[in-house]
């Protein structure tokens, strides 16, 4: 869908500014070449490193592979629906996300809203209008912040540095392990389907990666399990995966992570 504006890009802080930190990786979700052209003019002059995806697919695709501090989705994709799409990126990824759509009906807002979005703008938008949202957003959403996103005590992950810890010591993994980590944390103690895993991870493609998603699994197990107990993976028969916490002094796993917080 297209969106066009003749307003200053300009915003209180200078043309383009966003004022978060130092180049952000932005990654533009858009079916249309010319809305992904103008918010790459809109956002380049403040630093921002543009990623663009024109469907469903690439946009899984490139939110895994450049670790974005800011997502602007389109609900009009070509492949899947952006509601749904939406869904599948909140599974892992809790960067801000600004959704950018013609779509201006109250219940299609409050949907978006409701399924994970921080923010909602009309097109076709103005581009100071844009910038101080986007401004907002990184004063507002607390994953932007320098604090850890804590599990149990026993994981902390920062998710504005991308680092993960396992009873202080860092892990290090690579963007597909660490979306793949995230949502198994997410439902930690509860078995995750390959179907639902491969679908975040990867899309509609997701239906043949079924083998990356066991060596991806492999690759989670030798680095997790070489902390001396902590965090295990366990497989469910022919279902999917289940993330259990390990106690060092009983060595048996507990059966799920008692919360997620903010700290």
């Amino acid at each position: 869908m297209t969106a066009c504006s003749s307003e200053d890009n300009s915003g209180p802080s200078g043309p383009g500014a966003i004022c978060m930190k130092p180049r952000p990786i932005v990654v533009i979700i858009d079916d249309d070449k010319g809305t992904r052209r103008l918010l790459r003019q809109v956002l380049e002059p403040g630093a921002c490193r543009v990623y663009e995806a024109e469907n469903a697919q690439r946009g899984l695709e490139e939110a895994v592979r450049r670790r974005p501090d800011v997502v602007i989705l389109d609900l009009d994709l070509p492949d899947v629906d952006g509601l749904i799409m939406l869904g599948r990126l909140r599974e892992w990824c809790r960067a801000p996300l600004l959704v950018l759509s013609a779509r201006d009906r109250e219940a299609d807002k409050v949907a978006a809203l409701d399924a994970g979005a921080n923010d909602f703008m009309t097109k076709p938008f103005g581009s100071a209008e844009l910038l101080a949202r986007l401004r907002v957003l990184q004063r507002s959403v607390p994953w932007i912040s320098d604090g850890p996103l804590l599990v149990e005590g026993e994981v902390s992950m920062n998710l504005a540095t991308h680092e993960v810890r396992l009873k202080g010591r860092r892990i290090n993994f690579t963007p597909t392990e660490e979306a793949l980590f995230f949502i198994l944390v997410r439902y930690a103690g509860k078995v995750v389907t390959c179907k639902h895993l491969t679908r975040c991870l990867w899309g509609l493609e997701g239906e043949n990666k079924s083998h990356d998603l066991r060596v991806y699994i492999g690759h989670l197990r030798k680095k997790l399990e070489n902390q001396t107990h902590g965090v295990r993976v366990n497989t469910e028969g022919s279902t999917g995966y289940r993330l259990q916490l390990v106690n060092d002094d009983e060595s048996e796993a507990r059966p799920e992570f008692a919360r997620v917080t903010t700290a």
